[in-house]
């Protein structure tokens, strides 16, 4: 008897603090702050639990007004690494800005590359009558392949809440390695929407949030609520459905900012490990290419 099995690789990372994050959900947010912002994150997922999803990311992005219209433009780098597998994405992205009902929104397009490698040179293979050292449909080589990617997001700002909507790997992106081996990466959905509700004659704000993801086969759904004291301090809770409870801290200062969040899982993965782990910094600097910025000198013959 022969039975034949589509599997779909899953390259998007888990992150808490994806509310800090909106240009790896969606190419729309890029540009949507007038600063040039640089972002690094990493999360340690399953503390404890062999093989378990190591992610690192980076990216910046920047608002550009080219032609009498505001642009956003970004590049985002993202590695994760779980069991054997390791996935890289390296993407370039661009949005087109449009002021809309006192806001405004961001139809973003991101292009780039998916690089994922195996290596079999770790693969186990227990000794015994019962198995066979060598399998060809088990690989115990290193292997590495590229595909093309490609995503689109729309993302809306105003002055107390944004939402965005997009969509990851439109191109489907089919990966094969060393002709003999294939793995296929679905279309992936994400819905984010956050706001800022300020408590009179106090210093807090509540900051609410959510996402939802799915590929139509998977859902997960996402609550946050952020309490933000002074704007500079903040703390927070979010509850991930039927996966974990997550608690966070964080706090801005200038122009840094930084989070911590540890996620307890409870599902019965729990048994096998001590939560997870995440962290992300920023760092945002003001940009002005306007002519009553550029630096004037004058001639000390003339002065």
């Amino acid at each position: 008897m022969f039975a034949g099995l589509d599997l779909q690789a899953q390259v998007d990372a888990q992150f808490s603090q994806y509310w800090a994050l909106p240009s790896y959900y969606n190419a729309g947010s890029v540009g949507a702050k007038e600063k040039l912002n640089i972002l690094a994150a990493t999360r340690q997922q399953w503390v404890g639990m062999p093989g378990a999803p190591k992610t690192f990311l980076v990216g910046a992005d920047m608002p550009l007004r080219f032609l009498k219209q505001n642009h956003g433009v970004g590049l985002l780098l993202s590695n994760e690494t779980i069991g054997l597998f390791s996935n890289m994405s390296i993407g370039a992205q661009y949005a087109f800005k449009v002021k809309l009902w006192g806001g405004n929104l961001g139809l973003g397009l991101q292009i780039g590359l998916l690089d994922q490698r195996f290596d079999g040179t770790k693969v186990s293979i227990p000794t015994s009558d019962e198995h066979v050292s060598t399998e060809d449909g088990i690989p115990q080589t290193e292997l590495q392949g590229m595909a093309f990617d490609m995503g689109f997001g729309a993302y809306y700002t105003h002055k107390y809440f944004y939402a965005g909507l997009s969509a990851l790997h439109l191109t489907k992106p089919s990966i094969t390695f060393d002709e003999k081996y294939e793995t296929y990466i679905g279309r992936s959905y994400y819905f984010i929407a956050g706001g800022n509700i300020p408590f009179k004659n106090t210093l807090l704000e509540l900051q609410p949030s959510m996402m939802l993801k799915t590929t139509f086969n998977i859902t997960q759904v996402e609550l946050t609520a952020r309490l933000k004291y002074k704007k500079f301090l903040w703390a927070g809770l979010s509850y991930r459905w039927k996966d974990a409870m997550v608690v966070m801290i964080g706090a801005e200062i200038k122009n840094v900012v930084f989070g911590y969040s540890y996620d307890y899982s409870l599902s019965p993965i729990v048994k096998a490990t001590s939560g997870s782990h995440e962290v992300f910094v920023g760092y945002s600097m003001k940009i002005d290419f306007s002519d009553k910025n550029k630096n004037k000198h004058k001639s000390i013959r003339i002065l």
